[in-house]
């Protein structure tokens, strides 16, 4: 089979050497494939065991070499794989210490949102279908994996769409989970929104060591698109906080003017008043 043939066999976008984007649905997905000689990384598993059972098969098209994994972030479309991918060979499952604590403390509150996706998974029921935590942390300083010819640096700049994103530089290509997003409003569920704009700054400084950012979900992108999102984050979340400033005004009014949907605008606003209460109930707490 020629190089070209090969590449039009399987449904993998090759983004730099030995790199490869994966997407799959549900919740179109981007899953990372790092090769190198020795073994290869496999950068989120997705919703549960059908989804991690068609992104394996999708992996083994292009490599027979042990796997390790890297899960981005603790929501369950990046981890719920997890099992399925322990139970087929793979070792070394890699987050954020914090990611880890979240998916121990958090996977069973969690499966009902793949209630209609992954029945199986949500009700706990039949195979690969345990809460499966990263057994291998990066906590503070980066972590370099090698793979056999190519090194992949796990680090973590920062909260943002969580408390516990990790990005995964191979090369020229940085995946960057779920604090960028393409073709959809950022998701601001559990986030820290001023912190998230920080990270992104920071994203944006490393310009020089990538030029391919690959989203959680959406299309790849470029440095330009990274600055884009964070001017964007940064407006919204100044109108936002005028509002909530403005004791005497409905702070949902804001809404209309947010460069959001209304989903998103609504949720962003919810998440920037229960972070206002914690600081409020903080500063209180030290007070006393």
């Amino acid at each position: 089979m020629s190089e070209r043939e090969d590449e039009q066999s399987h449904p993998w976008t090759q983004l730099g050497d030995r790199v490869w984007m994966l997407r799959t649905d549900p919740f179109g997905l981007n899953t990372g494939l790092v090769v190198g000689t020795d073994r290869a990384l496999v950068i989120d598993t997705g919703a549960g065991p059908e989804q991690a059972a068609r992104i394996l098969d999708a992996v083994r098209g292009l490599t027979d070499l042990p796997l390790c994994v890297v899960n981005t972030h603790s929501h369950f479309d990046h981890v719920f794989g997890n099992a399925y991918f322990a139970a087929h060979g793979a070792e070394d499952f890699w987050a954020t210490d914090r990611c880890a604590a979240v998916v121990r403390e958090s996977g069973e509150e969690q499966r009902a949102e793949v209630g209609k996706t992954e029945p199986a998974m949500a009700e706990n029921r039949g195979d690969h279908t345990a809460i499966h935590p990263a057994d291998r942390h990066v906590s503070g300083s980066p972590v370099d994996l090698d793979l056999g010819g190519i090194s992949v640096t796990l680090f973590h700049l920062g909260f943002g769409h969580t408390d516990n994103d990790l990005l995964v530089g191979a090369g020229n290509v940085l995946f960057t989970g779920d604090l960028v997003e393409e073709g959809a409003d950022p998701g601001f569920e559990d986030s820290f929104p001023a912190e998230w704009i920080r990270t992104l700054g920071k994203i944006t400084a490393l310009d020089d060591l990538y030029d391919v950012f690959v989203p959680g979900h959406g299309a790849p992108v470029d440095v330009d698109f990274v600055a884009t999102q964070l001017n964007k984050m940064r407006s919204a979340v100044r109108v936002t906080k005028v509002a909530m400033d403005e004791a005497s005004v409905d702070m949902t009014k804001a809404i209309p003017i947010l460069p959001y949907g209304p989903e998103q605008s609504r949720a962003l606003l919810t998440r920037l008043r229960t972070l206002a209460h914690w600081k409020w109930l903080e500063r209180q707490g030290s007070s006393n």
